[in-house]
């Protein structure tokens, strides 16, 4: 059987409906959900994660809109994704940044121990966190396949969306969906 993974990518309140939310993440919502829940390997989530001192980080000062504190309604998975990630028992890695390098690093444990068949991701924002993370992952095991499905990533916009696409792929990331 093959070693694949799955990362879901900040499927959170705040990015879906709340202080950041966007029409176009709203709607992958369930199909996210679906992926994950059907998916044949390890599915593992990232959490956008901020204190109550947001304000005072970098991302806060260039993105003054406080999203994803900990603890809140906007900090947690949609509610569908939080079913399928109790469900399957799946890891989650809590990051305070765009990009997750506890995720790249246990992934890369990870295929030490158990060699990797391929990797895929899916999730918001295509544009910030989607594109971060799979850059980290392509640093950490370049020799592992890693693609991501556009059909179940939504950017900040369309336009950004697609730039991070061409930006993922142009780093030999494989996009699906198109």
């Amino acid at each position: 059987m093959a070693n694949r993974y799955l990362i879901v990518v900040d499927m959170q309140n705040d990015f879906l409906t709340g202080s950041l939310g966007t029409p176009e993440a709203a709607a992958i919502v369930d199909a996210v959900a679906e992926r994950a829940a059907t998916f044949e390997g390890t599915v593992a989530f990232t959490l956008d994660t901020h204190d109550t001192d947001y304000a005072d980080t970098q991302e806060g000062r260039n993105l003054p809109v406080p999203h994803c504190l900990r603890g809140t309604e906007g900090w947690q998975l949609a509610p569908q994704l939080q079913e399928v990630r109790e469900r399957r028992r799946a890891s989650v890695f809590e990051k305070p940044t765009f990009g997750s390098t506890t995720l790249a690093t246990w992934l890369a444990a990870e295929h030490v121990a158990h060699p990797i068949d391929s990797i895929e991701l899916c999730g918001v924002c295509t544009d910030i966190c989607v594109v971060s993370n799979a850059l980290l992952i392509k640093a950490a095991l370049p020799e592992v396949p890693l693609s991501v499905d556009a059909r179940l990533c939504a950017g900040v916009t369309p336009a950004s969306h697609d730039a991070a696409l061409a930006t993922m792929a142009s780093c030999q990331v494989e996009v699906l969906g198109r």
